[in-house]
């Protein structure tokens, strides 16, 4: 039995599907950059509207102010993506920070563990506004959708939690593992006329 159990790795949301390497267009620089993000550890949190606890909890522990709209804040920790009334997506590089999360808001709040339930990509360059356009109901223009800003939307008809964090100027996109590879195949053709250069994933 131990022996089979060695056997098993862990397979990345993105493994098999985002290939590394240079597609579509190729003269010049690529107007999108893809970075796949298996690093990503990611917990759902759901409170009281209004919990006065629950906020202190969070800036007590980790210096951080629930965002009540939707906003984006960072901290050394952990980000906190705002998701819905008294929800949020809280995504940290620490994998125990899901299991940090439960043990430290107790009953103040539900924390799900979704890092295995959702696939992360980062997305950057000239023309990602353009490629990002062309599935996203949401206008992403810097003056409608400034850094630190986040929206539940649909992307190429799938369930996307996207946000620019305020910390560089990528994009993150969350989708549902199961729809990883659709949402690669609506990704990767939208973006071949600006070329598209995919990074090895990041791993945590």
């Amino acid at each position: 039995m131990s022996e089979q159990r060695s056997r098993w790795q862990r397979k990345g949301a993105w493994d098999g599907i985002a290939i590394p390497g240079r597609t579509g267009a190729t003269s010049g620089a690529p107007g999108l950059t893809v970075t796949p993000r298996h690093d990503v550890s990611l917990a759902y949190v759901i409170g009281a509207e209004g919990d006065e606890k629950l906020a202190s909890r969070f800036m007590t522990r980790f210096k951080l102010e629930l965002p009540q709209t939707p906003r984006v804040v960072s901290g050394s920790m952990l980000d906190l993506v705002w998701a819905g009334p008294a929800q949020w997506l809280a995504a940290s590089i620490r994998p125990v920070m899901p299991a940090e999360l439960t043990a430290e808001l107790g009953q103040l709040a539900a924390v799900t563990d979704q890092t295995d339930a959702r696939a992360v990509l980062k997305l950057h360059g000239p023309r990602v506004r353009d490629v990002l356009a062309k599935g996203c109901p949401v206008d992403l223009h810097p003056r409608a959708f400034r850094r630190g800003d986040t929206a539940l939307t649909t992307i190429g008809g799938i369930g996307t939690q996207i946000w620019w964090a305020d910390v560089d100027e990528a994009f993150h996109l969350a989708v549902p593992r199961s729809m990883a590879g659709s949402f690669w195949s609506w990704l990767v053709p939208s973006a071949q006329e600006f070329g598209v250069e995919i990074l090895p994933a990041k791993n945590g």
